[in-house]
């Protein structure tokens, strides 16, 4: 039932977001095509719900041909080497929806969520995000609109063609999907790609998010999406649009 709502509560916010923000996105399109030769528009092919793919369009925040590079950016990766989850002391799921995410573990003196134990539990790995802090190949406008996250406006107009939703997993690229199709992270996908997420309100643009955290964030919403955590990621975006870092 609340899939069918949810739909058409896309289809209502991607309208009237599109309406409400077509100054800025006008305003972008020309700063963008006056200030660095390339197209405006950025179609990067992603990997949504079920593994279906599609293209998730952005705002041209890099020089032309810089996605031909990210081979050698591998060395500046945020994500290089997956960091120990031991560390991680309290489950940012039960602090978004403010009470237990999951079912508690009891341990001698310590109770934790099965979340939270997940997380401690993981091995280090290689990494399968690729996120680069300061990346050389961003344009100065375009560090303007990633840390305003103009950018991502235009992915309103992947909401109404149902390619993925106002709130959800972010839809990967192809080379980080084609790593997490193992047991452990598969179940991610099975939850509707969105503009925001879990990860981007508790996490987003901080050096120290963990490749495991990030995973196990994503296969919490897919298990337990609804509309009480919708509502409360949506209500928690806005305050988390400004980034701490140039990511």
């Amino acid at each position: 039932m609340y899939k069918h709502f949810k739909r058409s509560y896309d289809i209502c916010a991607a309208l009237a977001g599109l309406i409400l923000f077509s100054p800025v996105l006008i305003v972008a399109a020309i700063l963008i095509k006056l200030t660095s030769r390339g197209n405006i528009f950025y179609v990067s092919p992603r990997v949504g719900q079920y593994y279906k793919t599609f293209g998730m369009i952005k705002f041209r925040t890099m020089y032309a041909q810089s996605d031909k590079q990210t081979a050698l950016m591998k060395d500046l990766n945020q994500y290089k080497t997956s960091q120990d989850t031991s560390t991680i002391r309290t489950c940012p799921f039960c602090e978004i929806l403010t009470e237990t995410c999951s079912t508690l573990l009891i341990a001698d003196d310590v109770v934790i969520c099965e979340n939270l134990h997940l997380m401690r539990k993981a091995q280090k790995k290689e990494a399968a995000f690729m996120k680069i802090a300061n990346d050389p190949r961003v344009t100065p406008l375009g560090k303007l609109l990633r840390k305003t996250s103009i950018d991502e406006l235009p992915q309103l107009i992947n909401i109404l063609k149902g390619d993925m939703s106002l709130i959800g997993n972010r839809p990967l690229p192809l080379y980080e999907a084609e790593k997490l199709t193992t047991d452990d992270a598969i179940s991610r996908f099975n939850a509707p790609s969105g503009l925001t997420g879990l990860w981007q309100i508790t996490k987003r643009g901080k050096g120290e998010v963990s490749e495991q955290e990030r995973i196990e964030l994503d296969k919490t919403y897919a298990k337990e999406f609804s509309f009480k955590t919708d509502f409360k990621i949506f209500m928690k975006t806005f305050p988390a649009l400004l980034q701490e870092e140039n990511v």
